[in-house]
């Protein structure tokens, strides 16, 4: 019997699999998580055998919960990752994983799948095998932040794509949870990043934070307004009205001394 362990942040998702993991023989799922950490407290606890990590979730990623569990030591489950992205799968698979399967799952795949993880059991250790896959995503990850990184770009996702934005070409970016959406043009982008963190590769110069979910191009400020209520509240040259945060006030200072409010 393969002992399944379950971890999607979609709830659906985890429905899906559940119910496609009942049709093969000797597949028991003991469990599942909705996220990285609850993911390694199941693995902790119930020790399955193999673990179907969501290659995007909150707190803690698939990658992330790999990592966790290489420098915790001891005995590991085999990993299989769920995801989205083909294109990104793809090169996940290089990297020493016992699968990686693209969403929506079929039955047939799942089959696939577990084929490969009775090969697996059989044949190597998980241990090893967790070993050599926290190595190449660790080269992986590297390549990724590499290009995120790039000097005036941010690489994103979108509709199973990945693309190249100039940031100084952003018009805003507003904070969505864990996420950020970064308004282009007539599209928006949903990034996973804080918008902390985010800000930091903005060009102080050119964008300002506002308010602890809003960051702005100077250029797409139209107007301030002062509420009633006190406080300020920027308009851009699309009409969007944007909170200035309390501890941000001293931006509209700024805007207004230099002669652009």
């Amino acid at each position: 019997m393969i002992r399944l362990l379950l971890c999607d942040d979609e709830p659906l998702a985890i429905e899906r699999l559940r119910d496609l993991a009942a049709r093969i023989p000797d597949v028991e799922v003991v469990g599942t998580a909705s996220n990285g950490r609850a993911a390694l407290d199941a693995i902790a606890a119930l020790a399955p055998d193999v673990a179907m990590l969501d290659v995007e979730m909150p707190a803690l990623d698939g990658f992330d919960v790999v990592e966790a569990l290489a420098l915790a030591g001891g005995p590991s489950p085999l990993i299989v990752f769920v995801t989205a992205y083909p294109q990104f799968a793809a090169h996940a698979f290089d990297s020493g994983a016992i699968d990686f399967l693209t969403k929506p799952v079929r039955l047939a795949r799942l089959e696939t799948a577990i084929e490969r993880v009775r090969r697996a059991i059989e044949d190597r250790s998980a241990a090893a095998r967790l070993a050599d896959l926290a190595r190449q995503l660790e080269v992986l990850r590297a390549e990724r932040q590499s290009e995120s990184g790039e000097r005036g770009y941010l690489w994103v996702q979108r509709r199973g794509e990945s693309v190249r934005i100039a940031l100084g070409e952003v018009d805003r970016v507003q904070a969505e949870g864990e996420y950020v959406r970064l308004y282009h043009g007539a599209v928006s982008y949903l990034h996973r990043e804080p918008i902390s963190s985010l800000i930091e590769r903005f060009d102080p110069a050119r964008f300002l934070r506002i308010h602890r979910s809003h960051i702005i191009n100077r250029d797409r400020v139209a107007s301030i307004r002062r509420r009633p209520a006190g406080g300020y509240t920027i308009v851009t040259v699309d009409g969007e009205q944007l909170p200035v945060g309390r501890n941000y006030r001293a931006v509209v200072r700024d805007l207004v001394g230099r002669g652009e409010g």
